[in-house]
Parts: structure tokens; C-alpha cells; sequence
């Protein structure tokens, strides 16, 4: 078993009335559904839009210092995520896909790395 995030800029997104974004909502909560039946789901869920509302820990400094907003000046930012724990590649591609259509825009996905000693 691995565990894959999935996940879109909010960027991603486009521009869409409220009753095309209130359509999306029963279909992607069906996807979660049927992750949690199946029992790969880890995480599901969104981000709150307003980024000015982020704060950011940076120690690189050897100092612990805390700024708001977010950590880098860029245009894009996370929407959403969601973590499942699959067989295979392939089981991640298929969440993902299922992910995508339901919610109407494109789905990143990456593997995440193993943590030290989970083993």
C-alpha cells in the first residue's frame, strides 16, 4: 500500500456560476463516499479561499518566526487535497480520475514519500 495525495491549485478551478458549483457538490462528496466504503480515504477536503487569512512558520533563520499570509508571493495556491492509501498507481489514477470528473476540473497527483520508521 501507498499513500498518494490529490490535490489543484485553485487557479484550476475557472470561472463557473454558483448553481454549476453547487451541482459539483453531491457529486464529488459521492467520490468521498465511495473512497471511504472502499477504505482508502485518508483525507478529503477543501481549502478556505482567502489566502490573506494564512500564516506561515519559517525557522530558516534559526529563529522561529511566524508572518501572515502565505509563505511565498505566487498567484497560485492549494484549493484542495485529498490523501488515500492504494494497491497501486494505478488505484491512485483511478481516484484521481473519479476526483476529477466529479468535481469538473484537473487533479494533480504525487506519491508521498514513506515516513522514516512507519514501516
Amino acid at each position: 500500500m501507498a499513500e498518494y495525495i490529490i490535490y489543484f491549485n485553485q487557479q484550476w478551478v475557472g470561472d463557473h456560476s454558483g448553481e454549476w458549483f453547487r451541482s459539483r457538490g453531491p457529486l464529488a462528496m459521492a467520490v468521498v463516499h465511495k473512497m471511504e466504503q472502499a477504505g482508502v480515504l485518508i483525507y478529503a477536503g477543501g481549502l478556505a479561499e482567502e489566502v490573506e487569512e494564512a500564516f506561515s512558520a519559517d525557522a530558516t533563520s534559526g529563529a522561529l518566526t511566524f508572518t501572515d499570509g502565505p509563505y511565498g508571493e505566487t498567484r497560485e495556491y492549494l484549493g484542495g487535497l485529498t490523501i488515500v492509501n492504494v494497491a497501486s498507481r494505478d488505484d491512485a489514477k483511478t481516484w484521481a480520475g473519479r476526483i476529477a470528473e466529479a468535481c469538473g476540473w484537473p487533479q494533480e497527483v504525487r506519491r508521498l514519500k514513506s515516513r522514516p520508521g512507519a514501516d
